[in-house]
């Protein structure tokens, strides 16, 4: 059965307006990762990092999916479980545009984590402050997010994506986290899409450097010829 990998980014989310970590203006530039995405800087400044993933929250609670997570979710509701959506993204923005079976390869904005017995529960677009878990009432609530420090669990689903997938499909990533360039020997087929030029383009038998917006028909018509069987290997793309 042929199958297809759609592995996205930033880039996916950013014409909904959530700001990006490495955009000009980004968050990068008014937060440090040390500070708020590390091991080290959680246990130094616990109040600090749950501040910025409760203003995360309350920024995601104000965007819209865009026309690309709408785009993946007709074709995840379509092809099923032909189509393998993954992404680095936290937020929920392909959830509300309708796509199920999205595995969030860093973590889930609305959910938090019990540090005392390990319960995930989601709490939306709340912020942190006096929750409880659910399960074992502890106080010790946590972001449900990977941070630099910490084991990825989902990325043993990436690597079986990486066995199992015949098509790729890139939407929005630097290949500054996920070694995206390295990935395409696993495939036939390997299409990227950001919105600048950059140097793990050539890596790609395709690229589409534009919006994810503007970008989404064309690799949404990729997709479609290689599952329907109107392409061969990367010729026809």
């Amino acid at each position: 059965m042929k199958k297809v990998l759609i592995l996205s980014g930033a880039g996916l989310s950013a014409a909904s307006g959530l700001r990006t970590f490495r955009e000009s203006g980004g968050l990068w530039e008014q937060y440090s990762v040390a500070e708020v995405c590390s091991v080290p800087g959680f246990l130094k400044d616990r109040a600090k990092v749950l501040k910025f993933y409760d203003e995360r929250r309350a920024q995601l609670a104000g965007c819209e999916p865009n026309l690309a997570h709408y785009t993946i979710a007709k074709l995840k509701k379509e092809f099923g479980e032909k189509i393998v959506v993954q992404t680095q993204n936290v937020d929920d923005l392909l959830e509300r545009a309708g796509c199920e079976g999205v595995i969030h390869l860093h973590g889930f904005l609305p959910e938090i984590r019990c540090e005392a017995c390990g319960h995930v529960q989601n709490i939306g677009y709340a912020p942190i402050n006096g929750q409880i878990c659910e399960k074992c009432k502890s106080p010790k609530m946590r972001h449900n997010i990977v941070m630099f420090g910490e084991q990825a669990p989902h990325y043993a689903d990436l690597y079986e994506a990486l066995q199992e997938c015949e098509m790729f499909v890139c939407i929005g990533t630097s290949g500054e986290v996920l070694d995206v360039a390295g990935y395409t020997r696993y495939f036939k087929i390997s299409v990227l899409n950001n919105l600048d030029a950059s140097r793990i383009d050539k890596f790609f038998d395709k690229c589409y450097t534009e919006s994810a917006v503007t970008a989404a028909p064309k690799w949404e018509s990729d997709i479609r010829k290689f599952l329907q069987g109107e392409a061969h290997e990367n010729d026809n793309l």
